[in-house]
């Protein structure tokens, strides 16, 4: 058995990759990979997708949800131009690579954009707190989990300007008050589906109000919303697998039982990190990541050994990102707690050897 730790495209529960594979063969007669997004049957697909989405976080009336394609890194400039108003103003917080992409494409389509709190200082291992907010700007946005460096917001930013939020790395794997956000957008391969479709949960009322001068058909997201996610050719595959796993989250007691379960697992990792003398977590305990635990070996000349032994124990994914090295285990909510005690299981072993 495989252990997946890895931080990019996510495990999904068994059932929905079964159900996946077997739609590639046969979905109602062709392969979901030839079948029209015009059809009647995928039409009952995105509509079921977007429907479940409502569901799972409990999005109130006034929203709409579409799913489109170019990952969250597309997304920093969608969020820039549809949230674009008269003062050409926005507010960013710094907590890492993620929030730096959305920054600098932010500047690139004419934001003035004030990063009124960073954690740089400390290479991004802290979420910045007692800032002070601006008021004369068109919207707020941050990133809610910071995959690279493994730290997360633990509150919506408060805020009485329009809040945007880039939550690909958490979204679904706690329960969040939607109506605090004005435009919410994520990748899916974390906890919702494959890579390829990227969500967007978008308050009506913002639709149709940029005035940026530079704004493509494609980025605005008012035509997608009137065009029910149709206005090019979806993400078939991803969204189909993304219904299939929101069926299985909703079947399962939903984002309150999974956040129930990733509270558990990243406790039990955490407790481990705290307290075996060969390792160590580089990030603000108040500011750890429930999805993405990094952490560091005290000796580093063992490295090579116990890169030997996680492996060799069946689990993947675990090496850190390439930028901060060290270790990182991705949680992400179809992980299982016994995934998580293995590596446990693991460390301890490998100090009691070498410690």
């Amino acid at each position: 058995m495989k252990h997946n730790f890895g931080a990019g495209p996510c495990i999904l529960p068994q059932n929905v990759f079964k159900q996946a594979a077997d739609a590639v063969i046969d979905f109602n007669g062709l392969s979901l990979l030839e079948v029209s997004h015009r059809s009647g049957d995928f039409v009952k697909v995105m509509d079921e997708a977007q429907d479940l989405v409502k569901k799972a976080l409990n999005v109130p009336s006034g929203y709409s949800v579409v799913f489109l394609q170019g990952g969250a890194s597309l997304g920093f400039t969608i969020a820039a131009l549809n949230m674009m108003r008269d003062k050409k103003k926005a507010g960013y917080i710094n907590t890492g690579t993620w929030a730096k992409g959305a920054i600098k494409e932010a500047k690139a389509v004419g934001t003035d954009v004030n990063v009124f709190a960073t954690s740089e200082d400390k290479n991004f291992s802290y979420i910045p707190k007692n800032y002070s907010m601006p008021m004369d700007v068109d919207y707020i946005h941050y990133t809610s989990n910071n995959t690279i460096v493994g730290t997360q917001f633990k509150s919506i930013v408060e805020t009485n300007s329009p809040l945007v939020c880039d939550m690909s790395s958490d979204i679904f794997s706690q329960v969040i008050d939607v109506s605090k956000f004005d435009l919410i957008y994520a990748g899916a391969q974390k906890n919702l589906g494959p890579a390829g479709a990227t969500l967007y949960i978008v308050k009506d009322e913002i639709l149709g109000k940029s005035t940026s001068a530079f704004m493509p058909s494609y980025l605005n997201l008012k035509n997608h919303v009137e065009k029910e996610s149709m206005l090019n050719t979806p993400p078939v595959f991803s969204v189909y697998t993304s219904m299939l796993n929101l069926r299985d989250l909703i079947a399962n007691g939903g984002v309150p039982a999974a956040e129930k379960k990733n509270i558990a697992k990243a406790a039990l990792l955490y407790n481990e990190i705290d307290s075996n003398p060969l390792f160590n977590g580089p990030v603000a305990v108040e500011d750890r990541s429930l999805m993405n635990v990094t952490f560091l070996l005290n000796k580093e000349e063992l490295a090579s050994e116990f890169d030997q032994i996680w492996k060799a124990a069946g689990i993947v994914g675990l090496a850190g990102h390439r930028s901060v090295g060290g270790y990182r285990a991705s949680l992400y909510n179809a992980l299982p707690i016994e995934s998580v005690q293995v590596l446990v299981d693991t460390m301890k072993e490998f100090t009691r050897t070498k410690g």
